[in-house]
């Protein structure tokens, strides 16, 4: 056992759970940061929210007893210890959440009896510097403490406030709760907690002990439960400090390393002017590593834009501290380098944060030094102690991307503040332009219903990049441009959730499928769209039981669906480039359609392609697919991305943030030696495209690729049908079934069959040489026996010539027009129950009678024959109707044409 002061943060979280699995604990890995199954929940704010379903009843784990060193932010939300950091000495956005559990084992002697042998005997606090509290009402604790630790009275304080009583909600698992904490000593100014002093820094908070004894139903009544649990939370930071004799957390080993590298990159001194700006930044870089690293990425919306607020706060800080360039992501190295081994993930996503902290602040410091300079001068017709106008802090955030905590934070040190409600109103103002704007484009009116749904609830959190499962709270339901108060069963409806795993149709991707379900009630999901941009829309049917607004459900995305969609997604990347690559860099993308079972992909080319040139992109595509690559996703502005060599797709629009995604580096191209194994360095990347869609994890995912057909669609755009995964499996075996068959057909085995029909067709095209010969012999014998009539003064000649085809009658008239027995030659054939007639005329007809026109004798022949018409030369035209028994009607009909040529 280390003595107290040489315990590291690493160490003690080591010991902690060491100790608990002692005790017959499971040692549960931190969850993400994103609590995709708690809707109420910004990020990941306490220890046992992944543990919530299991104290409600509805998860079961293999174990009845857990320990963790849980990932926790609190910044946005009802939790949001933002604006304090970096000014005080235990406030945080990121920190650890060290915790033990029972769900329905052990309960308050040994919760109680684990906590002290921990803290005293294993980290070996001294007993006379620790005192509890407890719930007024709650005896059996105070009971508890004397027995287990020896206290007193004096040294176990009865709280009345529900600071000491717990609840999940309002229904729901609660109880009474017992805190232990540390006495720093009679020189530290503060009073014991309960008291009017209790905010002081004497008496430090170390560990929660929940005792949920009771489940709640309004208005308050409290049931015993059958199986009361345990649930426990200790701060790792503040306890750290404890640990190591320090009074202030950001004095502790793991930040001291931060602030070092800090002080080292800006060249800053720890103490002095920058002393809370090194701790801001020490603490952001914490935040900013960890959501990245659990799939947050900046963006204007959400979680997202949590996000960017935290890390603009740093690199404002670090511009203050003198910095010209980007460096918050050199400090990530340091924060590996403390905190890779306990979360590994850390080192796995190592590039895609750096990444992603580098971008951010290349963009965020041509911004900041212009919103910085107006800030100066509307500080500047500030009295001391005013306050920044509302229109300004919004101009700085609409136009440089402050957002108002920066601008706040910004002018907290000089003393002055912002007009909040200033700053609101002309948020709304411009949401309510953009109503109208939206309102005046042409879109059908009754669509308005979205824009007010955008204004009330603002836009879907989409976790589907991450997740096919979720819990989400309905916001709304929308049936026929009405918001409903409920939907029962048979009902069709469109529902809008906080957050959902599902996508809104958009970039030629189609929308997901799937449920929503609930205790006692279904949904099937038959589609999913996109409204507005960023609203995402659950069309479904209620197929069991009534839902109703604010109710809770787990959304699930049909997953083999999914799939096919993400690899036929995903292989359209790699066409695309493909296609460049082989037919050259004017090919652009001109639409697409991603399904679960083909994919279509439209590009701007002046020429059919060639099946060889298909060949050769198919081949391409599943070479790329072989490498396997990790696909890899990094947000940014339009113009960053285009710099990076992105391709943007056909009729899409773009805001300020998008997505792209780069798929097809060679995993063994390292780049700086900052790529890990098995992770592709995206600015080697082969393809990089703009792209809000799901996509594979490797591109070894997408499976086998078949292109199925190339064909136009337009003048200059070539369009290319394909499968790819399972779909692409199913074409071949269709095909080689089909071959099979045709082998089996021609008695031969699969690879003679190319062969053998080879031969058959030449000798097919043999034969039908010679009856085509045979059938213009008899043809020719038919005509020249035609019948010769005179008609007032013109020789006619007429002949039904069997089933000559069409093509054969024009030179079968020309043939008997030269034997010099008739001005005049009509020929009908009739094949299929179809007939075609040809008219040939003489030339000296034509120069001795005006009116002889040959096109009005087909003319005339093919309605008789239930046609319309004809067409050609005065001399020779041809035509053709659908009623082949209606041949002599035919000769009738030219017979009586020629009669009015006279």
């Amino acid at each position: 056992m280390y003595t107290t002061s040489q315990y590291t943060t690493n160490q003690i979280r080591h010991t902690f759970l060491d100790y608990f699995a002692k005790h017959g604990h499971q040692i549960v890995h931190s969850s993400s940061l994103v609590p995709s199954h708690d809707p109420s929940l910004l990020f990941t704010n306490a220890g046992m929210v992944p543990f919530k379903n299991v104290f409600t009843g509805q998860e079961k784990r293999p174990y009845s007893r857990a320990t963790t060193a849980q990932k926790v932010v609190r910044a946005g939300g009802k939790h949001n210890d933002l604006d304090n950091v970096g000014y005080t000495a235990r406030h945080h956005t990121f920190f650890e959440m060290m915790g033990n559990f029972s769900f329905g084992d052990y309960f308050k002697p040994e919760a109680l009896k684990l906590a002290w042998t921990l803290v005293t005997k294993e980290f070996g606090l001294s007993k006379e510097k620790l005192l509890v509290t407890v719930f007024a009402d709650d005896e059996e604790a105070a009971q508890l403490w004397r027995k287990i630790a020896g206290l007193d009275d004096s040294r176990i304080l009865r709280i009345s406030t529900l600071d000491n009583f717990w609840r999940m909600g309002d229904t729901g698992p609660c109880g009474p709760c017992s805190e232990i904490f540390y006495d720093h000593g009679p020189d530290v100014p503060g009073g014991m907690p309960g008291t009017p002093d209790e905010d002081g820094d004497r008496f430090v908070e170390i560990w929660n002990l929940v005792f949920m004894q009771y489940f709640e139903d309004p208005p308050g009544t409290r049931t015993p439960l059958p199986r009361p649990s345990i649930d426990t939370g200790m701060g790792l930071e503040r306890f750290a400090a404890i640990m190591q004799g320090k009074r202030d957390n950001y004095d502790t080993d793991t930040f001291l390393t931060l602030i070092q590298a800090s002080a080292d990159l800006t060249h800053q001194p720890i103490h002095g002017a920058y002393k809370a700006s090194h701790r801001v930044v020490a603490d952001h870089l914490r935040s900013t590593a960890f959501l990245i690293a659990d799939g947050v990425l900046p963006s204007r919306e959400g979680r997202g834009y949590v996000l960017r607020r935290i890390m603009r706060r740093a690199m404002r800080h670090l511009h203050m501290m003198g910095t010209k360039e980007p460096v918050f992501y050199k400090l990530l190295p340091a924060l590996i380098q403390e905190m890779g081994k306990a979360y590994p993930e850390l080192i796995q996503r190592e590039a895609l944060i750096s990444e992603t902290m580098r971008t951010e602040e290349e963009r965020f410091k041509v911004l900041l030094d212009h919103g910085l300079r107006l800030l100066e001068e509307e500080k500047a017709h500030l009295s001391p102690g005013g306050s920044l106008s509302g229109d300004v802090a919004f101009r700085l955030y609409d136009t440089f991307g402050f957002p108002l905590d920066l601008t706040q934070d910004a002018l907290r040190e000089s003393g002055y503040s912002v007009d909040v409600k200033g700053f609101d109103d002309a948020m709304a103002a411009q949401r309510q332009r953009a109503r109208a704007a939206w309102a005046g484009s042409g879109d059908c009116a009754v669509e308005t219903i979205w824009f007010d749904a955008h204004n009330t609830f603002g836009g879907s959190e989409f976790l589907g990049y991450t997740t096919e499962q979720a819990i989400g709270k309905i916001q709304a339901l929308i049936n026929d441009n009405t918001f409903m108060t409920e939907a029962p069963v048979g009902t069709k409806v469109a529902i809008l959730l906080n957050q959902t795993p599902f996508y809104g149709e958009s970039g030629g991707q189609v929308g997901d499928t799937g449920l929503l379900t609930a205790q006692n009630v279904k949904v099937v999901i038959h589609d999913t769209q996109k409204k507005l941009g960023d609203l995402i829309v659950h069309y479904g049917t209620v197929t069991e039981g009534t839902l109703r607004p604010d109710m809770v459900v787990t959304a699930i995305v049909d997953h083999d669906r999914r799939a096919a969609i993400r690899a036929h997604h995903s292989v359209t990347h790699l066409l695309h480039e493909a296609i460049r690559q082989h037919l050259g860099n004017h090919v652009t993308q001109k639409g697409s359609l991603n399904t679960p079972d083909r994919l279509r992909f439209d590009v701007s080319h002046p020429r059919p392609i060639t099946p060889d040139e298909l060949l050769a992109i198919e081949s391409e595509v599943n070479a790329r697919i072989r490498e396997n690559s990790l696909v890899t996703t990094r947000s940014m502005t339009p113009d960053d991305a285009v710099r990076e060599g992105a391709m943007a797709l056909f009729g899409e629009k773009y805001g300020d943030e998008v997505r792209v995604v780069f798929m097809g580096g060679k995993e063994s191209d390292k780049k700086d030696g900052a790529k890990k194994d098995g992770e592709t360095d995206s600015r080697q990347a082969w393809s990089i495209e703009l792209c809000g869609g799901t996509h594979v994890t490797r591109t070894g995912d997408i499976g086998t690729f078949r292109i199925i057909s190339e064909s136009g669609v337009s003048a200059g755009v070539r369009r290319i049908e394909a499968v790819a995964g399972k779909a692409a499996e199913q074409f071949i075996a269709a095909n080689e079934q089909r071959l099979a068959h045709m082998a089996d057909l021609l008695k031969v085995n699969t690879a003679q069959a190319p062969e053998r029909l080879a031969t058959l067709l030449e000798d097919y095209k043999t034969l039908e040489r010679q009856f085509q010969q045979l059938q213009r012999q008899k043809a020719a014998d038919t005509a020249s026996v035609a019948k010769i009539e005179n008609i007032n003064s013109f020789r006619l000649a007429t002949s039904h010539v069997g089933e000559t085809p069409a093509q054969e009658l024009k030179g079968l008239a020309e043939t008997i027009l030269k034997q010099g027995n008739a001005d005049i030659v009509v020929l009908i054939s009739t094949i299929g129950g179809k007939g075609s007639v040809v008219a040939a005329l003489t030339k000296d007809l034509l120069e001795k009678t005006e009116k002889a026109d040959a096109v009005a004798l087909v003319r005339a022949a093919s309605v008789a024959m239930g046609g319309k018409g004809g067409g050609g030369r005065r001399d020779m035209a041809q035509a053709g109707g659908p009623n082949a028994h209606a041949v002599e009607a035919a000769f009738d009909a030219v017979r009586a044409t020629l009669k009015l040529w006279d």
